[in-house]
């Protein structure tokens, strides 16, 4: 017995304290209406690269399905290495690399590598989502760091500093971020790395949603030191999501242990994924600078819109495909985003699952299509023409 519980009957603590992800659960809700416009969820409109489909194809053609080493194939991490190295003028050797099935194992990997029971965690505020629920899965402490939008959500060097402590295993920082779109300046990222060197603190950069930046360049972390974990895929700037093909670059003295924790975990991403993937890296940027310009254009039309509804939330989204809107005119940010799915049939993500800083907001993806993201302004403007309130 457990204060007082059945063990057999109860989840764990650990797992009991890992909250719902409220864009799926917006997501599931808006399965059930055929008319919704799904901007509750990154998912990009474009297709992935005709080389990488035809490259999975081609593989499971000729029967490439067994397992592959935990580390990944070595062509593809090679292709990562380039990828680094054109992009970056970075050096970092096949080794250092680790292939994972997604993004978010690449994470929670790297979270149970760096973090002993009790230990912080700074995460910004707003933050992605999961990322407290990953920490509280690796027994860590979530701590965080407010970022307003009034200043670009750019991160203040001297609060990080401030809530960086003895008991501090990792920042965890994110650019362009999710939920804000927001990209950290290089000079920013260089002061973070200075400051995590100074205090022992492990430096994991989420960047994931790098080549989607269009206001402002994306630096990597890889920049300004070779002792940070770096975390991508191929799902956003490629629109592979369902793929499922992420990767962990490791400082050199992390390589075995994150391998070790794949081998046990999560085996390996599968081989014909492994093949598509390699190929998008390889062949598949041609075309991003037109996703951008997309992305911008999406991005300015719902920022017009925004302004017109009383939704301006100060900043203007530079990377990405995310816009927060301040929705506090209206009411509650839950009670909102039902309404705008019930009233509007478009489907947003409530800003309390994103952080205390976010609780007024409803995240907006403009990951669908230009036509979409017109269409559910225009639907939006038709309920606000006759209401003050959506609660």
């Amino acid at each position: 017995m457990r204060d007082g519980r059945d063990p057999a009957g109860m989840p764990s603590e650990r797992a009991a304290a890992v909250t719902p992800f409220a864009a799926m659960d917006v997501l599931e809700r808006a399965a059930d209406r055929a008319d919704v416009i799904h901007m509750e969820v990154g998912e990009p409109d474009f297709a992935p690269p005709a080389a990488a489909t035809e490259a999975a194809v081609d593989a499971l053609r000729a029967g490439d399905d067994d397992y592959t080493t935990s580390r990944g194939r070595r062509s593809l991490r090679d292709a990562i290495s380039g990828y680094y190295a054109a992009e970056y003028g970075v050096s970092v050797p096949a080794e250092r690399i680790v292939v994972t099935p997604g993004s978010s194992p690449a994470l929670l990997t790297v979270l149970l590598a760096t973090v002993d029971p009790g230990s912080a965690v700074v995460l910004s505020d707003p933050h992605y989502a999961c990322y407290p629920n990953f920490v509280r899965l690796a027994d860590g402490v979530v701590r965080t760091v407010g970022l307003a939008p009034d200043a670009g959500f750019q991160p203040a060097v001297s609060d990080y500093d401030a809530a960086i402590g003895d008991d501090t295993a990792a920042m965890l920082l994110n650019s362009p971020g999710n939920p804000t779109g927001a990209v950290i300046d290089g000079e920013s990222l260089s002061a973070l790395v200075a400051l995590a060197d100074r205090t022992d603190t492990a430096v994991v950069s989420d960047e994931i949603y790098h080549g989607l930046a269009f206001d402002a360049a994306a630096h990597s972390v890889l920049e300004y030191t070779d002792d940070a974990f770096v975390i991508d895929g191929v799902s956003k700037r490629y629109g592979m999501t369902g793929w499922r093909l992420g990767w962990v670059v490791c400082p050199r003295r992390y390589v075995d242990t994150i391998n070790a924790i794949a081998q046990n975990t999560l085996i390996c991403a599968p081989s014909f994924v492994q093949a598509g993937a390699e190929a998008a890296i390889r062949h598949g940027t041609d075309w991003l600078d037109g996703v951008r310009a997309d992305y911008r254009t999406r991005r300015d039309i719902l920022c017009a819109a925004a302004e017109r509804w009383g939704f301006d939330p100060g900043y203007t989204p530079a990377g990405a495909y995310y816009m927060l809107l301040d929705v506090s005119r209206l009411g509650a940010a839950p009670a909102v985003a039902d309404a705008l799915l019930e009233t509007a049939g478009v489907a947003v993500t409530p800003g309390p699952d994103f952080g205390a800083n976010a609780t007024e907001y409803v995240r907006a993806s403009f990951a669908v299509s230009t036509d979409a993201v017109r269409e559910a302004v225009a639907r939006i403007d038709a309920v606000l023409a006759s209401a003050t309130t959506l609660t």
